[in-house]
């Protein structure tokens, strides 16, 4: 009869198993517990950022944490929560919600390895508080908000590859500059389509039910917008034009930087 020999609870691949599993715990105890603002000083000088937007301040930690900007002039809110990253995927997760005095965007982001973006959001935007930026660039401006109900966009290897999202307006009043004058008149509930073009992004503004864009708008990757407005704004807005002229007619076309400051 032989006696069977006891083997070691602790052999050597359960040890490495264990340091292993313990350096893992650590790195993301120590990810979840840095500074955010102490981050941003370190990365801010190897990030470009859009001429228009400026960061004032960052918040809490890297895995929940809030920061305060400047954009076009505008103070916005961003806060942001990340969940458990996929490793059979390689993605992270991230919640956020990017708010300013009475607007507000919530939404998730995907960040995947090696530079893979998505990124989802709906929200709702007050117009009026955005204004003095409109009348900057001869804007018409409406009255209430705007809804944003659903927006999503793809960004790989640094380029957008996908940008879709719709969005309702339940009409009202509506003013634009004419001249040294100031033009003005009540339209019915509007939406607008965002979809990607081979050049940029495409804008597409219609009536709620109507069988035709009332104006367009291309935003190129340079930053410049092609604005192109339709007879069929022009009858919304009550106003005279030549009859010889079709609701399809372009009466209006502008290229201009989307935002000031832009080339």
């Amino acid at each position: 009869m032989t006696e069977s020999r006891n083997k070691p609870f602790f052999g050597p691949g359960k040890v490495i198993l264990l340091l292993l599993l313990g350096l893992l715990v650590y790195g993301v105890t120590l990810l979840a517990l840095v500074p955010a603002g102490w981050l941003w000083q370190q990365a801010s000088g190897h990030v470009q950022l859009l001429p228009q937007v400026r960061i004032q301040q960052v918040s809490g930690r890297l895995w929940r944490g809030a920061a305060g900007a400047m954009v076009a002039g505008f103070p916005v809110r961003l806060q942001w929560q990340m969940g458990w990253p996929s490793v059979s995927s390689l993605n992270l997760p991230i919640e956020f919600s990017v708010t300013s005095a009475e607007s507000r965007v919530d939404g998730q982001a995907s960040v995947g390895w090696p530079d893979r973006v998505r990124l989802q959001a709906k929200g709702l935007v007050t117009v009026a508080e955005f204004e003095p930026l409109i009348r900057q660039s001869g804007g018409a401006m409406i009255e209430g908000t705007v809804a944003i109900d659903r927006i999503e966009v793809a960004v790989a290897d640094g380029q957008l590859q996908q940008a879709d999202g719709f969005g309702r307006w339940d009409g009202g009043q509506v003013s634009w500059p004419m001249g040294n004058q100031t033009g003005q008149a009540r339209f019915p509930p509007m939406q607008a389509n965002l979809e990607t073009t081979g050049g940029g992004v495409a804008l597409s503004v219609s009536e709620q039910g109507g069988d035709g864009p009332a104006a367009d708008a291309n935003i190129l990757w340079n930053g410049m917008m092609e604005l192109r407005v339709y007879k069929r704004m022009v009858d919304l807005a009550g106003q005279p034009w030549s009859d010889s002229a079709q609701p399809g007619d372009v009466v209006f076309r502008v290229r201009q930087p989307l935002l000031p400051g832009g080339r």
